[in-house]
């Protein structure tokens, strides 16, 4: 069974290009991050964070150019043979006004993406100094479909802010409880409604419910 070859594919309106990578690469890294709020709270010993939305994932990657010792390619330019079709990968297209959309195939990476940067090293010259080996450092910016994000994503937290009318006897934890199913969320419930004492709640006040999830740091119990 031969070696499996890492691969582009390039996607242009209704048509696509497959782009061998020549060598596979050493190493890649796929990185993902949260964005969070910081919420500094007077008397508590940590700051409560809310969720306020994720940032992309993004793969990293190194691929190897070389026509030197790559007898089918008599030293040519390593620019024009290879590394000028993945730089060209940044270009906009006429149509979509976008870069072409682009899918990283190797065994199980499978990385629906667009290019958002790439480094050229060259590090072999010919005796006319056209470049003849190269190192390439590429990010890819992975693009996901809201679609596809609510397939595959089952969302149990509330959705957005909402308005609660307090009813006779209700405390903030009775409304935590209610609508976060979680007692001790009242914290959020008073900051979003600058409560100085979450105690002095009446009946018919209007309160704004925030979306969830919060991270609280805080082990202290709810208030009473």
């Amino acid at each position: 069974m031969g070696l499996q070859k890492a691969q582009i594919t390039v996607f242009r309106g209704s048509g696509k290009e497959d782009i061998p990578v020549l060598f596979n690469p050493e190493e890649y890294s796929v990185n993902k991050d949260n964005n969070l709020a910081v919420q500094g709270i007077p008397g508590l010993s940590g700051p409560i964070m809310q969720f306020v939305h994720g940032n992309l994932r993004t793969l990293e990657m190194e691929l190897f150019f070389d026509t030197w010792d790559t007898p089918s390619f008599q030293k040519a330019d390593v620019r024009k043979v290879f590394t000028d079709k993945i730089v060209g990968l940044m270009e906009i297209d006429p149509q979509l006004h976008t870069p072409p959309l682009l899918l990283i195939s190797w065994s199980s990476l499978q990385f629906s993406c667009v290019m958002a940067r790439v480094n050229q090293k060259f590090t072999m010259f010919d005796t006319d100094g056209k470049p003849v080996r190269a190192r390439l450092t590429c990010t890819f910016n992975e693009v996901i479909s809201p679609d596809q994000e609510s397939r595959d994503v089952s969302r149990q937290t509330a959705d957005f802010s909402k308005v609660h009318v307090v009813t006779q006897g209700e405390r903030l934890i009775d409304i935590a409880n209610a609508l976060y199913n979680d007692p001790k969320a009242w914290r959020p419930i008073a900051i979003a409604n600058a409560l100085d004492d979450p105690r002095t709640i009446f009946p018919g006040q209007s309160l704004i419910v925030p979306s969830l999830p919060f991270i609280d740091p805080q082990t202290r119990e709810a208030v009473e």
